[in-house]
């Protein structure tokens, strides 16, 4: 449902002079539709993700990180005494930064993110060797939109499939198809956790953090960050500079355009830091 003229019409019935819209990149998206309608519209990045583009850091991501890492510490003790592997899901559809993140910090095992597709034999193997070596536990830290290789592949024609369609019939099968295996891939982490179960020959648990990860006092850097965040706001509010968004860029506050955050995703490079230094102390990234 299009709210637009209810939210412009409330905007000049309470004679707002300007509009704070604190979110992620769906409120950025809006921020962007409402202002191209005349409003007056400055928005922060607020969402456990840390996927805005053009900040280097969302307020959210930190709390969420040291919840996510709490639990993969908790979780470690039950692996290593039943001699389990457990599958932590950490939430991130689209990014990988706090399954990532998280996993490095809790000292996971195996990391699983959406930017980088996974070969669950390579999963399988490493968690195998540890087995070899005396370790029979791991920890493995999973995105929600983590996918695996063969998923990708499958994607890949049947997308390929619906392109090459002459048909509408054949473009609307395909079409349905990808849907079908996109909505699949939502309880992917249930069949990790079986597959890596009957692969290794050990047993294995799936945890699930879901909401925790959203609630919860908030940490002291996302308290810092938000306060920079917001007083850097307010000036820009007294300079009538709209249209932008309040980012923080090698620790500065700055204003970036909305043009240049709506619809754009910021995921993990392959050659981050943290990527390497994961790989660095040996973690399986599964690939």
């Amino acid at each position: 449902m299009d709210m637009t003229d209810a939210i412009i019409g409330n905007y000049h019935k309470h004679h707002l002079d300007v509009l704070v819209c604190l979110g992620g990149g769906g409120t950025q998206k809006n921020a962007l539709h409402l202002h191209e309608h005349g409003l007056n519209i400055i928005t922060l990045p607020k969402t456990i993700d840390n996927d805005v583009a053009q900040t280097d850091m969302t307020f959210g991501f930190d709390t969420a990180l040291g919840i996510a890492t709490e639990a993969i510490d908790r979780l470690h003790s039950t692996a290593h005494s039943h001699h389990r592997i457990i599958v932590v899901e950490i939430m991130g559809h689209r990014a990988g930064w706090l399954a990532l993140g998280a996993g490095i910090a809790g000292g996971a095992d195996v990391i699983l993110i959406p930017e980088i597709p996974y070969h669950i034999e390579n999963v399988a193997e490493a968690i195998r060797q540890r087995s070899r070596e005396g370790k029979r536990f791991s920890i493995v830290a999973v995105a929600e939109g983590a996918v695996s290789q063969e998923h990708v592949r499958n994607v890949q024609a049947v997308a390929k499939r619906r392109d090459k369609a002459k048909t509408k019939k054949a473009k609307q099968a395909a079409k349905a198809e990808l849907q079908t295996l996109k909505s699949a891939n939502a309880g992917s982490a249930v069949r990790l956790a079986q597959q890596l179960e009957e692969l290794t020959g050990l047993e294995s648990r799936l945890t699930i953090l879901g909401h925790l990860q959203r609630g919860g006092t908030p940490s002291a850097a996302d308290r810092l960050l938000a306060t920079q965040l917001g007083t850097a706001c307010t000036e820009f509010i007294q300079n009538g500079q709209y249209g932008v968004m309040v980012a923080l860029q090698n620790g500065k506050t700055v204003a970036v355009p909305l043009k240049e955050v709506a619809g754009k995703l910021k995921t993990v490079p392959p050659d981050h830091e943290w990527i390497q230094s994961a790989r660095g102390v040996g973690t399986c990234l599964g690939d």
